[in-house]
Parts: structure tokens; C-alpha cells; sequence
């Protein structure tokens, strides 16, 4: 049987809605591009620290950090991250948030950790929301955007005064706002919202948060030095990070930074992010063979859709006749094994190809 094929007038002018990693925007390549000059230079001196500092600079903008705090960076990435509190952040007992695959993998890393308490863990089932509540807890930490479940939750401080809130943002930094004020650490990496490439991690760290993880270093604790949190913030105020950095990584983040001010900041690009969410919930409201999957409009994912399909449209065939036709990157996370659509629905996607590709799934689906 000859594949479907759609029409294309109906077809966006984009494919990618992948939740990561993400559409990168064809002028931040041709940005790389004229870039290529810092490629294969030293990261000890002045134009990557130049670049460094720019990112930095940038991103304290977008989100207008409290004075105090600092933006840090480091090698890795957000699953780095997490090792990194186990070890420089969390004292004796975290207490987690978990509704969601990656939710649950930082509970799981404290959980393992031999030098800890048990952690407390408040868990929602996939679709909702659970923040932490524990008052015996030295961390809270939960995330602002659940990217498994397509599930966001608030970014308001949680327990003791004397604990510090740890909020995983990698698929909401860029795409949802946020007082930071309200977190101690708002960490991502940057190849979601911000449409970069992976290798590195990125926070708005608070002062109490800096002095937390120099006094548990100071106390004699054994701290790998990739995952210590003091280690990352002196060299981060040098505009550098411990081993080499991902350059064009920064490269597009520097350029993505500098797109999303010149748009309008924050509001602008969370007001965009959740146009083209909001296309694909209304979509799903108005068929009736499709329903979001978060059933609380409040905690549905301005950045993330994710749309339950009836069990007479077989997702997976639907997915395949998509991507053959350049609509890449729909598919359910694997872990939910449910007859779903994912979309990221991320800075960098023009809500019109949004819009397209509700266009094209009632096409394909009507034919099916």
C-alpha cells in the first residue's frame, strides 16, 4: 500500500516538535556559522569567557534575577544535575515532588545516595501535580514543567524557611516565566526553549543555596569534583567551567538569548509558547475521538501538549504516516505506553506550523 501522502498546502512550514532536543531556529545555525572562529579555541581565555559571560549576562535579563543571585553553569547536563544536589546541596533528607519519569529519577538519586535519609516523596499519578510537603526536610525539589507527562506545576517556595528549593526548569526555562525569588536553585539544560545542543547545565542560584553547598564541602564530605556545586560556582564567576564546554552549545544559547529579549522578554515568549499549546488543547476539546491528557486545564503544560487519542486511531500509525510526510517527533514518551501525541510546543516553534499540523492530523485521521 503507497503511503499517505498530504497535501502541501496543509503541511507546516516546520516539522520539528520534538520535547527534546528541540527545533533549532535556522538563524541561530547560520549564527554558528559565522561563529566559526571560536571553534577549537582555548575556554581559558578571553573570547570563550567573552561568550560566557554574555550568556550569562543574558539569561539574568530574560529573567531578572534578584540581586545576589548568579547564574552557574557546568559540564553535563540536567541528569548531572541531580547527582550534583546528592552530593553539594541536600544536607541530610530532600523531600520530592514526583509525577513524571524525570520527577521520579531525582527521587530515585537521592534515594540511592549511602550518606543520606531516605527521601520524603509526594507522588501524583501521571497527568497531575504533587509538590512537596515534608517539614523535616533540608531540600524541596520538584519540577516546573513535568516534560514526560506534559503536567506543570508552580514555582512557589515549600517547607521549613530553613530549606532551599531546588526546581528542575530544563523544559520550562525559556518558555514559562518564573519569579525566581521564589527557588534556590532554577536549573535546565539548554536544548529545549533555548534551542541549543546538550552538554552543559545552567542555574540561578541564591545565595543560601552557595553557602549551603560550601558548608556541606566544608564539613569533609566526599564530593566528586564534577559534582561540586562550589567548584562549578568559582568557576562560573570566572566565566568558565571545569572541563572544556560544548562551544557551540553556547553559541546557540547566546543567540537564542538575544532573540527571545529582542522579542520582548519573558512575556512574550511564554505568551507564544502558550498560543500554540493552547491550539492543540482546543483541538483536542473539539473531536471527539481526542482529549487532553491533563485533565486540570491549570496544570496543563504551556510548552508541552500531550493529547489522548480513542483507542479507534491507532497513535503509532498515525505517528509513522506523519513522519513520512516531515511531521518529526510526536510520539508519547515511551515510559506512559499510551495511545498518545506528544508535541513540543517550544519557543522556537511558530504557532502558524502549529496550527498546520492540527490541519493535518484531521486530514490523516479521517483517513484512516
Amino acid at each position: 500500500m503507497a503511503p499517505m501522502i498530504i497535501p502541501d498546502d496543509l503541511l507546516p512550514c516546520d516539522g520539528r516538535f520534538g520535547s527534546g532536543p528541540a527545533k533549532v531556529r535556522p538563524e541561530a545555525l547560520d549564527y554558528l556559522g559565522l561563529r566559526s572562529d571560536i571553534m577549537g579555541t582555548s575556554h581559558r581565555q578571553a573570547p570563550v569567557k567573552d561568550l560566557v559571560a554574555t550568556v550569562q549576562q543574558g539569561l539574568a535579563e530574560l529573567y531578572r534575577i534578584p540581586d545576589g543571585y548568579e547564574v552557574v553553569l557546568g559540564n553535563g547536563g540536567s541528569t548531572l544535575f541531580w547527582d550534583m544536589a546528592v552530593f553539594s546541596l541536600i544536607e541530610q533528607r530532600s523531600a520530592h515532588g514526583v509525577f513524571g519519569e524525570f520527577t521520579r529519577k531525582f527521587a530515585r538519586a537521592a534515594s540511592r545516595a549511602p550518606h543520606l535519609d531516605d527521601p520524603a516523596v509526594f507522588e501524583a499519578e501521571a497527568g497531575g501535580v504533587a509538590l512537596p510537603e515534608s517539614r523535616d526536610s533540608d531540600v524541596h525539589a520538584w519540577a516546573q514543567n513535568e516534560t514526560s507527562t506534559g503536567a506543570a506545576a508552580p514555582v512557589v517556595r515549600h517547607g521549613d524557611p530553613d530549606s532551599i528549593v531546588l526546581i528542575d526548569a530544563t523544559s520550562a526555562a525559556g518558555g514559562i516565566d518564573a519569579d525566581i525569588s521564589e527557588t534556590d536553585v532554577y536549573y535546565f539544560a539548554p536544548q529545549k526553549n533555548f534551542s541549543s545542543d546538550g552538554g552543559l547545565w545552567l542555574a540561578f542560584a541564591s545565595p543560601a543555596a552557595i553557602e549551603r553547598a560550601e558548608r556541606i564541602k566544608a564539613g569533609g564530605r566526599y564530593i566528586p569534583e564534577i559534582l561540586d556545586f562550589s567548584t562549578a560556582v568559582a568557576n562560573s564567576r570566572k566565566h568558565q567551567t571545569l572541563n572544556t564546554p560544548a562551544l557551540a552549545t553556547l553559541l546557540l544559547l547566546e543567540d537564542q538569548v538575544q532573540w527571545m529579549i529582542d522579542m520582548g522578554g519573558m512575556e512574550a515568549v511564554a505568551a507564544r509558547c502558550r498560543q500554540s499549546t493552547q491550539t492543540l488543547y482546543d483541538w483536542a476539546e473539539d473531536r471527539d475521538f481526542a482529549s487532553p491528557f491533563v485533565a486540570n486545564p491549570e496544570h496543563r503544560s504551556p510548552v508541552v501538549s500531550t493529547i489522548d487519542l480513542d483507542e479507534r486511531i491507532n497513535a503509532a500509525e498515525l505517528i509513522g504516516i506523519l513522519r513520512t510526510n516531515g511531521i518529526r517527533d510526536v510520539d508519547p514518551y515511551r515510559a506512559l505506553n499510551r495511545n498518545q501525541l506528544r508535541v513540543g510546543c517550544y519557543a522556537s516553534v511558530d504557532p502558524e506550523d502549529v496550527e498546520s499540523l492540527t490541519e493535518c492530523l484531521d486530514y490523516v485521521i479521517e483517513r484512516m
